[in-house]
């Protein structure tokens, strides 16, 4: 059964608990999604789902996407996502995928691009602590040292932290609590914080790793 939709972060609030206190939550508009196409493995070597979020005008469309969404039957959508599964017979092509999957206090990974905060130097980059502000250091207090090695290799290896750009990448936020569901919205909201802008797509996916001791809510920067 597939455990993903994608969604549209709106923005954060913050809700009352059974207790009285305060819990942070992102709100996320996830689904309705349609079902574009299903890969077989043995057509595509594969099993996957591909779904369709936010509606398009058809005259948006150009026209190899038109007959791509011609056969779903559902029209254009901004936004293509492909999800893995290890079954797909009990999934048709139009098919409608909403939060009827997920539950509330279920744990979920979120995945969005991260906002983007230009060139950065190494302490907000790679938080770094700086030089010390006294016994002569003089104009070297953010910076981050040597960066080079002596004779041998007698280079700056590849991967060192240094400044540079910061942020702008794909982020999965593991272990993060449903603390309700609108269904009548189409309305998911998470506890804590989601990588991502204001209307940035995001992909929930059910927790790959169960709570067993990690800290809930910590950020993977996935590889470009």
């Amino acid at each position: 059964m597939l455990k993903s939709i994608v969604g549209r972060k709106l923005g954060m609030t913050q809700i009352f608990g059974d207790n009285g206190n305060i819990i942070p939550v992102t709100v996320i508009e996830a689904g309705p999604c349609a079902v574009i196409q299903v890969k077989t493995k043995e057509k595509e070597g594969y099993n996957a789902l591909q779904l369709g979020f936010m509606k398009k005008k058809p005259q948006r469309v150009n026209r190899p996407l038109t007959g791509h969404f011609s056969k779903s039957g559902t029209g254009p959508f901004y936004h293509l996502k492909e999800f893995p599964i290890d079954e797909v017979g009990e999934y048709t092509v139009g098919q409608e995928i909403t939060l009827e999957t997920f539950s509330v206090g279920e744990f979920v990974d979120i995945t969005g691009t991260s906002k983007g905060k230009g060139f950065t130097g190494v302490i907000k980059r790679h938080g770094f602590r700086g030089s010390k502000s006294s016994h002569g250091v003089h104009e070297y207090f953010r910076h981050g040292g040597s960066i080079g090695s002596s004779a041998y290799p007698s280079k700056t290896l590849k991967g060192k932290k240094m400044p540079g750009r910061h942020g702008n990448s794909r982020v999965t936020t593991q272990n993060l609590q449903i603390v309700d569901i609108k269904p009548d919205s189409n309305l998911l909201l998470i506890k804590g914080a989601v990588p991502g802008s204001i209307n940035s797509i995001v992909i929930i996916r059910e927790a790959t790793k169960k709570r067993s001791g990690e800290k809930p809510g910590e950020a993977v920067q996935e590889d470009e």
